[in-house]
Order: structure tokens, then sequence, then C-alpha cells
């Protein structure tokens, strides 16, 4: 299958998969709210509609600001394991986790893949020509994957490297990663094209090329100076990133590092604030849960780290 090509045709070819009907992803950045799923604060472009949603909690994972987004001048979000040779795994979790990284499990028709891989800056082709070739091999194509990982010892680069092998393309972006879940199911993660290395030496991945070599914190990514990092950018990415927090997904990691008593920090609030009303009817709307399965599923209260934000938002909305 050719690299490019039009991606109503990529559309049609993904739906003729038998084995793989569906696409576990885990959401760790702005798929973690239905605002973000939506892209509401782009109006809409490169929106994600889910068909169903649950809570996970990551293990053996951080996060934090590195990878620069190809939808504005600031940095998304990237993950990384803390031991790099066992791979990042998740169980599924209602609660707000004690330890360990909140995410978001997300399940899509298989025809949604080409519009995942836009988003996630990988080529729409290259994806479905993955999920071909694990149709063809029998297996799901997180299983699929997940077996090229563990051959590689879960070594990120080594298992980039192969995987470029493999469909003769790289990204210098976002590159899909096998993230076993505990209830036996193989998920997806979008982890960036790492510091050291796309998979390709002729495709230099853009955390290298902008030299974002460690994860950094919001107050860290607001005081870069090297990529002209759009402040109203990076503050309402983080917002689309927190409003997870709402749904109980644990966040705490991410909000550890804010002062709100600085400039950035009040922002923040506001902005927390303008979103939160219309969060819950974006999240039904991206996740196609009815309100019956979505208090199934996730907690009634919203976790204890976005605690100062809730607290504050009447107050903004005054």
């Amino acid at each position: 299958m050719a690299a490019g090509g039009n991606l109503e045709t990529v559309k049609l070819e993904a739906s003729k998969n038998r084995i793989n009907q569906t696409i576990v992803m885990v959401g760790y950045g702005s798929l973690l709210s239905g605002s973000g799923l939506l892209a509401e604060r782009r109006g809409g472009a490169s929106r994600l509609n889910a068909r169903s949603a649950f809570p996970v909690v990551l293990r053996n994972a951080r996060r934090g600001l590195a990878k620069p987004s190809s939808h504005g001048d600031y940095l998304a979000m990237d993950l990384e394991p803390i031991d790099r040779s066992r791979p990042i795994w998740a169980h599924l979790s209602s609660g707000c986790a004690n330890g360990g990284i909140g995410a978001l499990g997300l399940e899509f028709d298989v025809a949604a893949a080409p519009l995942i891989a836009r988003r996630e800056e990988y080529n729409p082709a290259k994806f479905v020509e993955l999920i071909e070739l694990a149709e063809n091999a029998g297996e799901p194509i997180g299983a699929f994957l997940f077996r090229i990982a563990e051959r590689n010892g879960f070594n990120l680069l080594e298992y980039r490297r192969e995987l470029n092998d493999l469909v003769g393309y790289t990204s210098p972006g976002y590159i899909f990663h096998p993230l076993p879940l505990d209830d036996g199911r193989f998920a997806l993660a979008a982890i960036g094209s790492g510091f050291e290395g796309s998979g390709d030496p002729a495709i230099q991945s853009r955390r290298n090329e902008c030299g974002m070599d460690r994860l950094l914190t919001l107050h860290e990514a607001l005081a870069v100076t090297s990529l002209g990092i759009d402040r109203a950018g990076q503050l309402g990415y983080f917002i689309e990133c927190i409003l997870g927090g709402l749904h109980g997904l644990a966040v705490g990691d991410l909000i550890a590092g804010v002062n709100f008593d600085e400039p950035a920090g009040r922002d923040l609030v506001r902005m927390f604030a303008a979103a939160l009303a219309a969060e819950p009817r974006h999240f039904l709307s991206a996740t196609a849960l009815t309100p019956a399965q979505y208090g199934e599923r996730f907690t009634a209260d919203p976790h204890p780290s976005v605690a100062p934000l809730v607290e504050n938002a009447p107050a903004q909305n005054d």
C-alpha cells in the first residue's frame, strides 16, 4: 500500500478487517477528556469519537510535556517507561488510584484507524497496513505489536527500528506502541518518536529536532524559549489533559508541579472553570457512553488532585 493515499480509500480498506474490528487506545494526554477527544479548542479539527471508554491506571510509566505538537506551537504529552526493560502496562480501575498514572481506555471502530493516525502524526495508510499485517497473522493489532516489542526486550528504539523495517516507515511524531491490559487484551498508546531516535536514521524525531531530552512540567514547558511556545495554546492543551480528573482519573502527577499563586496557575484555574460545565456533555458525546454506563465505570467525584480547580470554579464563573 502506498505511504500516502486518499483518506476515504484508506478508511474503506480498514473496514474489511475481521479479527481487528476494534482498536483499543489508551489516552494519557489530551485524550483524557471529552473536550480533548472532540478537539473543541481547535474547532473540532482532528476530533475522535470512540464507541466506549473505561478508566485505567498505568504502571511502570511517567508522563510529561515533551513532544512538539503538530496542532500548534506547544508541547504535547509523552509517555516513558520507568524500567526500560519492562513494558508499560495498565490495569482496569474504578475510583481514584493510589500511585500510578490515570489514563483512559478508549475503544474505537477499526474504521477510525486513519483518523487516529492522522491525529497522532502517523501516516494513516501505514497504520492500516500494520492492522492488515496483524490480520494476516491472525492477531489483534495490539498483540501483534506486543510480540515485536517483547522480541526486542521492550527497548523502545529497537522496537521502532523493527517497525520501520517491517513497513518501510517511521514517524517523527508519535508511534503506536503496545500496552498490555490486565484483562488479557492489548491496547495501543501513541508514544513520541524518541529523543534517542525514530527507528530510521534518516528521520529525525520531533523531540530530537527540538532538543526535548526529558519530560517537562507545565512550568518548565512555559519557560522554554527555543521553540516559541504559544502560552495560551500550551495552557489550553494542559486543560484538556487535567479535565480527565473530573472523571476520577488520576492526574496528580501533572498538577503537582503547578503553583496556583503564579500567573500561569491563576490562568489555569480560570480556563478550567470555563471548560468545566461542558466537559460532562463532551465526554459522553466523545465516548458514546450513556449516563448509566458512565456511572457504572467512573467515580461520582473528581480526583482529589483537581479539587483546587473545582473549588475555585464557581467564583471564576460569577
